[in-house]
């Protein structure tokens, strides 16, 4: 129990909400209790965020929920469930619209029959009263909280303004209408917040735990760290780990997006919700259920969700405007023209009512946060992992683009990317050439045994080229650090390392030696192998390799209108000029540290207003932090990038860059759209009921069918691209 007077954050469920208008005003009658500091409640996701003194005020909370038609209940209390009873718990206004269209057909049925007027009157009078209840109820108690009319304010006026002039088929028709309308919207906001839902669905309720008994299946809540668990061919994986045994391809599309399975062996991380290939793995857990990578995505995109867009916040402070303003309009409009003469009171009344009805301001409410939803889960489906709306928009005004080097263009690890023996012959690759390839095989042999990044890159391009296995592993192995390594490999002495290691004191003046001095006075790294025995020589280029769709995306960029690409790196200039001429960069930094980034994105928005900054989370923190967007890649299982970034790529692959800023752009296109088209049809349909040309049931037609085109138009961003 929390002490009184101590302020507290609870997280809270809200069901029975049919439009963002409505979350609108739950948050002002909510802020309104005595002892809340602060309400906050989101449509997109159905939740309340309340700041008050003690959870003694939660219930007072609940009861001015609950007279406006809404129920509050703690986020912790058991899920939402899929029975019948649960799913009407959640649309209380199911029953009510049912009735009245019950009532309707009664009553149409009574006018076929010619049935006596008081009857059909009668029916069409209890089918505005039963279908309206709801609608007067949220409408009162909106007014009586926020001392505004809200939607349902605006319909109950029409109600009974209707059923005052002896509009009762009007009356009975707009009350059906209405809720129907409202429970379609209610519905498809219900699949937008299930595909958020349908992340966390990814992981599995039970794994296969081992124990010093043997097998046993246990809840995944129930995993502690340090467990092992099995995972069979076919399975999800149930929670963050490493490794222990067997070797498999592991599906991570459901994290990072990845179109290619993951080859995944003892040693190596696996996360929660991916799918296990065609091997059986034994895993440690590294994280528990909650604390999973899966787990922190679901909980970010819902927090993104929950985070009101520019856009949102501009219509938002509209609506608060121009529902007043309809009101003030339509007291004019049914009271000036018949004192003017223009017309009977009923006559201009009735017109009146059509314009409330037609002005209800739902389209227009609903235009950006369901765009902003469906875009964020979109984007988390592609491993895209978006920190609210504002950085959505962003996303959409880029300019300018500035990427660090190691790691992001690069691979972020030595690789072998250029070499030849001195007996090489030009008419071969090195590739074919059996002197370049017994030498690399040697070499490989040697540096087995060392842990060295530039012997790494030696042993993967034997490995690449199926040689590393030719010999063995060396023996009598010596090494000097920061110099090189030698070793017997089948009898011959065998030496790899810097041009001075392998030659010593001797000097030589020949072509190979020119080669590799030209090699290194071009800032790159050369090794040299010998064999001793026989004199024979090698020299091979290690360098950090740019990603093979590097200077794919840095053109994709382009052509989206990017007007700029930069390189920033801490590394020599020389290697930045022979990177960023690689990656087709516009222009590139070098020798910076990371204050000195920080200057150059400055520079950027001076010059281009809008840039993105995409490093790798850690080390270019300063500068994400500084961009207007930060975009982290590779952030899968990386608490730092999750949270210090904007934006982050949950694969280790450049193209969420332009698959990001093309998803901001369609997102804001979207909302676009919905505004303009909601203010338009608005316009129209107001002029006809000025003029006289609209119904009460075509306005609420108009208003119901522009409500769900924006919705359904919205949702479009939930088709993934081909």
């Amino acid at each position: 129990m929390s002490l009184e007077g101590n302020p507290q954050t609870f997280l809270l469920r809200v069901e029975g909400m049919d439009c963002a208008e409505c979350a609108l005003h739950l948050e002002k009658a909510a802020s309104g209790v005595p002892g809340v500091r602060q309400a906050e409640v989101f449509f997109t996701t159905g939740r309340m965020r309340l700041i008050a003194e003690g959870d003694g005020v939660i219930p007072q909370v609940q009861a001015v929920a609950r007279r406006m038609g809404y129920q509050v209940l703690p986020i912790t209390s058991a899920a939402e469930g899929s029975g019948a009873r649960d799913w009407l718990r959640r649309h209380p206004r199911v029953l009510p619209t049912a009735l009245s269209g019950l009532l309707l057909v009664m009553a149409l049925v009574a006018h076929l029959l010619a049935s006596p007027a008081l009857l059909r009157d009668g029916l069409l009078i209890a089918a505005a009263i039963v279908g309206g209840y709801p609608v007067v109820r949220a409408g009162w108690a909106a007014l009586r909280a926020t001392r505004r009319p809200d939607m349902n304010g605006l319909m109950t006026v029409a109600i009974i303004g209707a059923l005052a002039i002896g509009e009762y088929a009007e009356a009975g028709v707009v009350v059906f209408l209405f809720s129907v309308g409202e429970l379609l919207e209610a519905l498809t906001m219900d699949r937008a917040r299930r595909a958020v839902r349908a992340l966390m669905a990814l992981r599995p309720s039970e794994a296969t735990r081992w124990t010093p008994e043997g097998e046993e299946r246990v809840p995944v809540e129930a995993l502690a760290v340090g467990d092992q668990v099995l995972i069979r061919s076919g399975e999800r994986i149930p929670a963050d780990g490493r490794v222990r045994e067997g070797r498999s391809l592991v599906d991570q599309s459901p994290i990072t997006g990845e179109s290619m399975p993951v080859e995944k062996g003892p040693g190596d991380e696996v996360f929660a919700g991916t799918i296990n290939g065609p091997g059986a793995l034994t895993v440690e857990v590294t994280r528990a259920a909650s604390d999973s990578t899966l787990a922190r995505m679901v909980h970010l995109v819902e927090e993104a969700q929950e985070q009101r867009a520019p856009s949102q916040r501009l219509v938002d402070r509209f609506a608060v405007v121009y529902t007043p303003a309809v009101v003030v309009g339509a007291l004019l409009v049914a009271t000036v023209p018949p004192l003017i003469g223009l017309g009977p009171f009923p006559e201009w009344i009735y017109r009146a009512l059509t314009l409330l009805v037609i002005a209800c301001p739902c389209a227009l409410v609903l235009s950006t946060p369901v765009a902003v939803v469906s875009g964020l889960t979109a984007a988390a489906r592609a491993g895209i992992l978006i920190k609210g709306g504002i950085h959505l928009e962003e996303l959409a005004r880029l300019r300018a683009v500035a990427f660090d080097k190691t790691g992001t263009l690069t691979l972020g690890e030595p690789r072998l990317v250029d070499g030849q023996c001195a007996n090489h012959r030009t008419e071969q690759s090195p590739q074919e050439c059996p002197d370049c390839l017994d030498l690399l095989a040697k070499a490989a042999a040697v540096e087995a045994r060392s842990g060295h990044p530039l012997a790494r890159a030696v042993v993967r391009a034997a490995e690449d080229l199926g040689v590393a296995d030719r010999y063995g592993l060396a023996e009598a192995v010596e090494s000097t650090p920061g110099r090189g390594v030698q070793g017997q490999v089948a009898g011959h002495a065998i030496k790899v390392g810097s041009h001075a290691y392998v030659h010593g004191e001797r000097e030589e003046d020949n072509p190979f030696c020119r080669q590799v001095d030209a090699i290194s006075e071009r800032g790159r790294t050369a090794v040299v192998v010998e064999d001793v025995c026989c004199g024979n020589r090698a020299y091979g280029v290690v360098a950090d390799a740019l990603r093979p769709e590097a200077a794919a995306v840095i053109r994709a960029l382009k052509g989206m209108g990017i007007r700029r690409t930069a390189m920033l790196t801490g590394d020599r200039a020389a290697v930045a000029e022979r990177v960023a001429r690689a990656a087709g960069v516009d222009e590139f930094r070098a020798e910076l540290l990371p204050a000195q980034k920080v200057e150059v994105i400055e520079e950027l928005l001076l010059r281009y207003g809008t840039v993105a900054m995409v490093g790798d989370g850690v080390n270019d923190a300063p500068a994400l932090a500084r961009a207007s967007v930060g975009i982290a890649m590779g952030a899968v299982g990386s608490d730092i990038a999750l949270e210090t970034a904007d934006v982050a790529l949950m694969g280790d692959d450049l193209w969420g860059v332009p698959r990001a800023v093309r998803l901001g752009r369609r997102t804001v296109s979207i909302i676009r759209q919905n505004v303009a088209f909601s203010l338009v049809a608005k316009a129209a349909f107001l002029a006809l009921a000025v003029a006289g040309l609209a119904t009460l049931w075509m306005a609420v037609f108009a208003d119901v069918g522009v409500s769900l085109l924006v919705i359904l138009n919205g949702m479009r961003l939930l088709v993934r691209e081909k």
